[in-house]
């Protein structure tokens, strides 16, 4: 068995609010690696992309929901105000390692963008510590977590014992099987798709019009390299999403625009 070369200091957060059996789940999976601080939000922030609480300020009360143990704070802030909360005042030490989920539902292909649970794991990355996302494709409270348990503890290890890729966040998608139907994990690429959004209608009781958004995704890749192939396969995928967004394909493109001068 891989073990990894030290007891680490991790730091769990998710979208999904400090209440979630995901978190708990996700806890329970990485006990073994160290120790552990938990700073979540207090209620559900899935959708919240990577905002930040700017003008507010955040609450943080202490939490004992996850066992004497580990450390646990719930915030009002969001996924991202966690991890800078967590790692600014509330620990005592820099983590090894930031673990955030298990999320209820996919984090697969564009879906990156909105993810509270991403955006966690991508501000530990801004803050150079090597960082994880973990979801499971199962939007229920009642979830089965046993198999996405024993995914975590595989990557973890190897996140420990391996020296993680720089700037670099893991997006690790679960599909919806028992252990037993999981066929393996393989590294991904994000897949090409994206929402095709509808909004519900309706008239509140003072009749002012509000909205609810609804849609469906539309997969636009049939690539077998691809996150969303992966997981319609019954692989975990195992995606790594970089912090540097620059189209770097299309520098040369700009550039023949000749736009090095201002026009008076």
């Amino acid at each position: 068995m891989l073990a990894s070369h030290y007891m680490a200091h991790i730091l769990v957060c998710n979208d999904d609010g400090i209440f979630a059996p995901g978190i708990k789940a996700l806890v329970e999976a990485v006990k073994e690696f160290g120790t552990l601080t938990v700073v979540a939000p207090d209620s559900p922030q899935s959708g919240m992309g990577h905002a930040i609480s700017v003008g507010k300020p955040i609450w943080a009360g202490v939490s004992h929901d996850f066992g004497p143990d580990v450390k646990a704070w719930e915030t009002s802030g969001t996924p991202a105000d966690c991890i800078k909360i967590a790692t600014g005042q509330l620990m005592d030490k820099r983590p090894d390692l930031i673990v955030s989920g298990i999320n209820h539902g996919s984090n697969s292909s564009i879906s990156v963008f909105y993810s509270g649970t991403m955006s966690a794991a991508i501000e530990g990355v801004l803050e150079g510590i090597p960082s994880i996302g973990f979801s499971l494709l199962d939007y229920s409270m009642e979830a089965d977590f046993a198999a996405a348990k024993q995914v975590v503890r595989t990557i973890v290890r190897r996140a420990l014992a391996h020296r993680m890729p720089e700037n670099v966040a893991l997006n690790v998608n679960i599909p919806k099987l028992p252990a037993a139907e999981l066929r393996g994990i393989k590294i991904t690429r994000q897949s090409a798709g994206r929402w095709v959004e509808e909004f519900d209608k309706r008239k509140d009781p003072y009749g002012r019009d509000y909205y609810w958004l609804m849609g469906q995704f539309d997969l636009q890749d049939d690539g077998q390299d691809t996150d969303g192939w992966a997981l319609r396969n019954g692989y975990v995928s195992v995606c790594p999403v970089q912090i540097d967004v620059t189209a770097h394909h299309a520098l040369a493109r700009l550039n023949n625009w000749e736009m090095n001068e201002i026009e008076g």
